[in-house]
């Protein structure tokens, strides 16, 4: 019956919930045991009738002159978002935005274990970033057969980036974590999460530009 209600949850509601699950994960770091809508939004900066309505969208887990209880709040949160399980990934590319990926230790505590980093560049073969072991990128898609890979980070200039794309989707990956300035012509059932840094940096230069026109 669960699973029915979370597909109804819309995607703006959605969108927010990683957010609320970093917070939370700050608190539980920080032992704290309970907390108000009140509170949690002073922190967010969202009003506490917006994290009323979003929580209540999966239930609730509030009670009235109590609060939240965080540890709960954060592991329910967790199991939506699906990481409550590990998930086994690779990144594409052992440039700086490849390299950054595997030196952020945060992946690893919310369960996306970097099981390689690949590059076709052999003089950096056999090296490791951060303790994740650099593999030729010939390898790829045979390594995602033996060791049950779900994401790939594609961290690549654009030619290479639809290259490799293909090759993984051939070898089962359903989910692309796209780093690379290009638009991924893939089937409908593989999930693209397109990260482009230029695209964000324009829109931070419009928020600029606009805010200086008021």
């Amino acid at each position: 019956m669960e699973e029915k209600e979370e597909k109804k949850i819309s995607a703006v509601v959605i969108r927010r919930l990683p957010r609320y699950y970093r917070y939370l994960g700050e608190l539980v770091e920080n032992d704290v045991q309970r907390i108000s809508s009140k509170e949690l939004s002073e922190k967010m900066k969202v009003t506490a009738s917006q994290i009323r309505q979003d929580l209540n969208n999966f239930g609730g887990f509030g009670q009235q002159g109590y609060g939240y209880n965080v540890k709960y709040l954060y592991d329910k949160i967790g199991k939506i978002l699906g990481v409550d399980e590990p998930h086994n990934m690779i990144v594409v590319g052992a440039g700086n935005i490849g390299r950054a990926i595997c030196n952020y230790s945060d992946f690893s505590k919310r369960g996306f274990v970097i099981k390689g980093l690949f590059d076709n560049n052999p003089e950096v073969a056999g090296k490791e970033v951060a303790g994740v072991k650099v593999y030729n990128s010939e390898g790829i898609a045979q390594f995602i057969k033996d060791n049950n890979i779900e994401i790939v980070a594609l961290t690549l200039p654009k030619v290479a980036a639809k290259e490799v794309a293909n090759i993984v989707v051939e070898a089962g990956i359903k989910a692309i974590w796209n780093f690379a300035p290009v638009d991924l012509n893939l089937p409908k059932d593989v999930i693209v999460e397109n990260v482009h840094l230029s695209e964000s940096l324009m829109r931070l230069s419009y928020a600029i530009a606009n805010q200086e026109k008021h």
